[in-house]
């Protein structure tokens, strides 16, 4: 009889805990709300791929009973499916239990933790509701779902692909100079023209010049220098002199060319300057070098240490007595004079080089036709010049680049990417590291398109690392790194860091008319509480992209300006 007592005793014990457990946790659900759960923010943003909440609230004095545990969960739920966060976990001061965050009964306790999910598409139009699952002992219960936000904000991808390629410079020049010349000869000590020299094949080529220069129009002569020497074993007086009259005899033995050719007039005296210089012992010492004179090195030694002029002229023709090849074959070369003609030959214009290259490419220099890529809108024509430019054997990396930013304007980002990899592989510099990390941003590689446009470091290459910077969610970044322009991406990142008047104005200097653009102006003006702005911007967005009404119709930027849009 004492141990059925003892039995009764005890399954009474068990009812009443089971009947406290069952009125603890329906109370508990009854008092849900007092939990005052709210998220921040609300609605969601999409901020760097992911969707991040924070979930406050308190649990008020005498909510939580000593021995209950509760687990919380925020779910994201939306049209095929949800996503949870992380669970918390919560328990009284006598729970068996091992969550960390106890809650007194008598004086309750505040609450708060923070978590983030992927984003996904669908997540657009979502609730975030806030699930709780109670227990105390064998019994438990799941909580009404508290709504805590809705939807989630995706302004952030509104950004435009508007990464900043890179193009080359040409190196063309429109107007070339060049020299060319004819040399004189003259005997020991003579400043007197021998016949022979006006007939040589140097002469007759400058004649042959001449007559070029005269029918082509683009050829213009703008010196003649009559630039003459003395061989330096003769006295320094009389060669200085020499020098001089060998000067005359080359500018008398140009006129005599001329007259020949039947070209006077064609030369006018201003283009003449006479340049004698005296005795040639650079050129002695270049001859000497060159020759085949066995002590050749030996002597330009004992040369070079004698500074005095005379002195030196004395161990010349010391010299010149022991070897007769200096006599034979290095002093005759050195006593001339050297006429020398500087001219400027003038390129193809535009127009023309616009011509040739689209009708016979063939005839232009790389250069040539590096620039005239420059000078069409035609992308498939700019193509075309770069692939003819790769084709010559001066070709280099700037051809190659080219063809790849033609490529990435053309919508064909895995040619450019063919390209830049090779330009990058011939030359890394600021341009290449630049269109390298556009390809690599485009391919989805943002931490190594980050490195390669710090490596650039051009404006172009900040303008794209902010692009980088709002898809990571780093807004006052892109607003510092895009600081030099003035586009929809820049006030798109100035908009995400709460400038509403800096967007305003960067969107407005950007020059951007499009349907997209009157779509951000509606977001900054209904985040500046702008209803008549929400209404015309918005209205003319969807004029412009009829599709722009649906999306605006669920976009929770116009949550509050329903009535406007429509």
């Amino acid at each position: 009889m004492k141990k059925n007592n003892l039995y009764i005793l005890a399954v009474a014990v068990v009812s009443t805990f089971v009947l406290a457990a069952c009125a603890n946790l329906k109370t508990m659900q009854k008092r849900i709300d007092e939990l005052g759960a709210k998220a921040e923010p609300n609605p969601l943003e999409v901020h760097g791929d992911s969707v991040e909440i924070t979930i406050s609230g308190r649990f008020p004095e005498k909510y939580f009973p000593k021995k209950v545990i509760a687990e919380s969960t925020p779910v994201l739920t939306y049209s095929g499916g949800e996503a949870k966060f992380k669970m918390q976990g919560y328990q009284g001061e006598k729970a068996a239990g091992n969550f960390k965050d106890v809650i007194p009964y008598k004086a309750g306790k505040s609450f708060s933790y923070t978590d983030k999910i992927a984003y996904s598409p669908s997540m657009e139009e979502s609730k975030l509701e806030l699930r709780v699952n109670g227990s105390m002992g064998s019994k438990s219960a799941s909580f009404p779902p508290i709504a805590v936000a809705d939807g989630v904000i995706t302004t952030p991808y509104l950004m435009k692909a508007d990464d900043k390629v890179m193009f080359a410079a040409d190196q063309f020049v429109r107007t070339k100079s060049f020299t060319t010349e004819a040399v004189i000869n003259f005997d020991y000590n003579s400043s007197v023209l021998k016949p022979k020299e006006s007939s040589d094949a140097d002469m007759v080529a400058l004649a042959e010049f001449f007559k070029q220069v005269q029918a082509n129009p683009k050829m213009v002569i703008t010196k003649i220098e009559f630039q003459s020497y003395a061989s330096p074993e003769g006295e320094i007086f009389l060669n200085d002199n020499l020098a001089g009259e060998r000067a005359e005899s080359g500018k008398k033995a140009l006129n005599d060319l001329v007259k020949r050719n039947k070209m006077e007039g064609f030369l006018a005296e201003n283009l003449f300057q006479l340049n004698p210089k005296g005795e040639d012992w650079e050129g002695f010492r270049a001859a000497m070098q060159a020759s085949g004179i066995q002590d050749r090195d030996i002597i330009i030694r004992i040369l070079e240490k004698t500074s005095d002029l005379n002195s030196r002229e004395q161990e010349i023709k010391n010299i010149s007595k022991t070897y007769v090849e200096i006599q034979k074959d290095i002093f005759p070369a050195l006593r001339r004079c050297i006429i020398r003609v500087y001219y400027n030959q003038e390129g193809y214009s535009d127009a023309e080089l616009k011509t040739l290259s689209s009708s016979n490419a063939s005839v232009l220099d790389y250069e040539e036709l590096m620039k005239a890529a420059t000078l069409t809108e035609d992308l498939s024509l700019k193509a075309s010049i770069y692939k003819e430019a790769q084709t010559r054997s001066t070709a280099d990396w700037r051809a190659t680049n080219n063809l790849g930013s033609v490529y990435f304007q053309q919508g064909k980002s895995g040619d450019a990417d063919a390209q830049w990899t090779k330009a990058y592989g011939q030359k890394k510099e600021a341009i290449t590291s630049n269109n390298m990390g556009v390809a690599t941003r485009v391919k989805g590689d943002r931490k190594k398109a980050l490195t390669l446009f710090k490596e650039s470091g051009s404006g172009e290459a900040k303008y794209n690392q902010g692009l980088i910077n709002i898809q990571n969610g780093d807004y006052a970044s892109a607003v510092n790194t895009m600081s030099g322009y003035k586009t929809f991406n820049s006030a798109l990142a100035k908009m995400l860091n709460g400038d509403l008047s800096g967007a305003s104005a960067d969107l407005g200097a950007s020059g951007d008319n499009s349907a997209i653009a009157d779509y951000l102006k509606a977001i900054i003006a209904a985040r500046g509480n702008d209803t008549t702005g929400v209404g015309t911007h918005a209205k003319s967005a969807i004029s412009k992209d009829p599709s722009l009404s649906t999306k605006a119709a669920k976009d929770l930027e116009f949550r509050n300006f329903r009535d406007a849009i429509k």
